[in-house]
């Protein structure tokens, strides 16, 4: 075990399996007291696989897949004894981020427990897929009601007691479908980008308590990976906008492991000016994002009056959109 993080006390949400395990286990092997959580013992069984699916396979298909489950599955508890055996400290709470209250229970357990809470790495999330069109209330709350929201309501509930001793790191885990993504998942996209949004107005406005907050973009095989061989072709191949990149498979991505690493480096004194950032993962690259930037201006004088359609035309062209590049259509000029 490591010391890089001895003393600290650390909360990780979604941590029962996959990234959210793999941080949580190795912030305690760098010497943090972790809290783990995930929404209830047992895990869900029928996470992205529907039930009636399940139920008319064969029995050698379920038994294929209750062994797949047992490998990569888990909860709060299967990762805080997973802690503990490594001689580590770790306690599970069990509950639901997106529920208000529960940000409270949450810092109430980490507090009562170990005293404190130093570092919180929020990674539990929700996925779900679909056009615009077929996106329901429901989906598009499942998703978006743990990120941001959820985020927020263990941020709220932990920033007094980092404030109060001018000291804290909080890291949330976004994607980078808040760019926009090949796949269609509209819903997925708004929560991702509403976690960069959130990242970002913390950094600012906790900077002067010495709190930091960054983001970060995984990339690593999750459940939904290998859940992902069971569903019918139909449903497998992720619904992609033609021409962009195929979304890659579970062969061509790295273990959850592969993340950990930078998150706890973030979580020391020597991240202390990092904040309001940013960070891809692809195994062992990691990428900053560049800050949103102005990269063309048109203006016109106030007392020349407003822009007229025929200025416009000529201007964006000449000016505004000389070297712009479309997410859709990159290799079309405009200008």
């Amino acid at each position: 075990m490591g010391n890089a993080l001895n003393g600290k006390v650390a909360i990780v949400t979604g941590s029962g399996q996959g990234i959210g395990r793999a941080v949580a286990v190795a912030l305690a092997a760098e010497g943090a007291k972790v809290v783990t959580n995930s929404r209830a013992p047992g895990g869900n069984k029928f996470l992205n696989i529907p039930e009636s699916d399940y139920n008319s396979w064969t029995p050698e298909r379920r038994a294929e897949f209750d062994a797949v489950l047992a490998k990569v599955g888990g909860d709060a508890e299967t990762t805080a004894q997973q802690i503990r055996e490594a001689g580590g400290e770790a306690v599970a709470c069990f509950g639901d981020i997106s529920k208000f209250a529960f940000g409270e229970e949450l810092a109430k357990c980490a507090t009562d427990r170990f005293g404190t809470v130093d570092i919180l790495v929020n990674v539990a999330g929700g996925f779900g897929g679909g056009g615009v069109e077929d996106v329901t209330e429901e989906q598009f709350d499942y998703v978006n009601n743990i990120k941001p929201k959820g985020y927020f309501n263990v941020i709220r509930a932990v920033v007094p007691i980092m404030r109060a001793k001018g000291w804290g790191r909080i890291i949330n885990c976004s994607s980078k479908a808040f760019q926009g993504d090949v796949i269609k998942f509209t819903q997925y996209c708004t929560c991702n980008a509403g976690v960069v949004g959130l990242t970002r107005g913390l950094a600012i406005e906790l900077h002067k308590f010495g709190i930091t907050c960054n983001a970060f973009s995984p990339h690593a095989v999750n459940r939904s990976s290998y859940e992902n061989q069971f569903k019918a072709p139909t449903q497998a191949v992720r619904a992609a906008i033609p021409g962009m990149p195929a979304f890659p498979g579970i062969h061509e991505m790295p273990d959850p492991e592969c993340n950990a690493p930078f998150l706890c480096w973030l979580c020391t004194d020597r991240a202390a000016r990092v904040s309001g950032s940013v960070f891809s993962f692809h195994a062992n690259e990691i990428s900053l994002h560049q800050e949103p930037t102005v990269c063309a201006v048109i203006n016109k004088a106030p007392e020349w009056g407003m822009w007229t359609q025929e200025e416009l035309q000529t201007e964006i062209r000449r000016r505004l959109f000389l070297n712009y590049k479309s997410i859709v259509t990159p290799d079309i000029s405009v200008g």
